[in-house]
């Protein structure tokens, strides 16, 4: 049996308009809703740093009659350096900066060196006992801070001859050991065995392996190493004050302290010397937080 083309024509007609009508409506744009009390609580935190800072500056561009005027808030009217040239001279300034920064280069350079040795040798020997306790060893000395063993490092240092700025560099390294070998063995843990043992079929050594291969592969991380290390070596004051005997040999921390004296009224010299000391920390975490962030992250998922 056939069907007419009146008929057909109708039927499709029919099935167009029913295709019409069963179409799905158009779905309402979600609209992001904003967390009050979580911007609030920001904030809050963004002011509790910025209105320091503002102080800071403020401060370090005033007079010695503004400084002292007891009214912190104002702005310099007008800007005056004199505060930076007398902190300048006070401080031997150059001269302080100078050893924080053979402090801090060497403390960066140890502690991303022999933390990424040790977390290799520890993520590809986890089977072995005395690797996986040196694991745990060294995250348990994460929980003993400097003061509790100053008393016997300074008298250590100073039996060896290490009551300078190269002591500082080694304690700063083994203090600093724990946390780093914590980032770089989450992050070794998602790089792939098959690429060393595909550089191993080629004929290379663990030592190649590593340096050519693996290490490239820890630049995120050892970016993040190096950020915390810089931080904590170059704005450090204990350790400097305790461990170096000689005070021209003082870091920037250390040569403020020994001038706060002076400063006791001079408060426009004083903060022109804390925003001297703390710039290079700021100017390095405005650069590097990126991949600070990365590293923290990347570390976190396998794959």
């Amino acid at each position: 049996m056939t069907t007419s083309q009146p008929a057909l024509a109708f039927e499709q007609a029919d099935v167009s308009v029913g295709l019409q009508k069963v179409q799905p409506a158009k779905r309402p744009q979600l609209t992001e809703r904003v967390s009050w009390s979580g911007t609030i609580i920001l904030i809050l935190c963004a002011v509790t740093v910025l209105l320091p800072l503002y102080v800071t500056i403020s401060m370090a561009f005033k007079t010695t009659g503004q400084a002292v005027d007891g009214n912190a808030f104002s702005l310099p009217a007008p800007f005056s350096v004199e505060g930076f040239v007398e902190a300048w001279t006070l401080t031997r300034f150059p001269v302080g900066a100078a050893i924080s920064l053979f402090v801090t280069a060497g403390t960066v350079i140890a502690t991303i060196v022999l933390a990424a040795f040790a977390s290799y040798a520890i993520v590809r020997n986890w089977d072995r006992r005395l690797f996986r306790y040196s694991f745990f060893y060294l995250l348990a000395a994460m929980f003993i801070p400097f003061p509790v063993v100053a008393l016997p490092q300074i008298q250590l240092t100073g039996r060896v001859g290490l009551d300078n700025p190269v002591g500082v560099i080694l304690l700063a390294t083994m203090f600093q050991l724990s946390f780093s070998v914590l980032l770089f063995t989450a992050f070794l843990r998602s790089i792939p065995i098959e690429l060393e043992e595909s550089a191993r079929i080629d004929g290379a050594t663990t030592w190649q392996t590593f340096w050519h291969m693996i290490f490239p592969l820890l630049a995120p991380m050892s970016a993040t190493v190096g950020i915390f290390a810089f931080l904590y070596a170059w704005n450090d004051f204990m350790m400097p004050s305790l461990i170096i005997s000689d005070p021209a040999m003082q870091t920037l921390p250390v040569r403020q302290n020994l001038f706060q004296t002076q400063f006791s009224n001079n408060y426009n010299v004083s903060f022109a010397s804390y925003l001297m000391a703390m710039a290079p920390a700021i100017v390095a975490y405005l650069f590097t937080q990126r991949w600070v962030m990365e590293g923290v992250t990347q570390g976190a998922v396998k794959g």
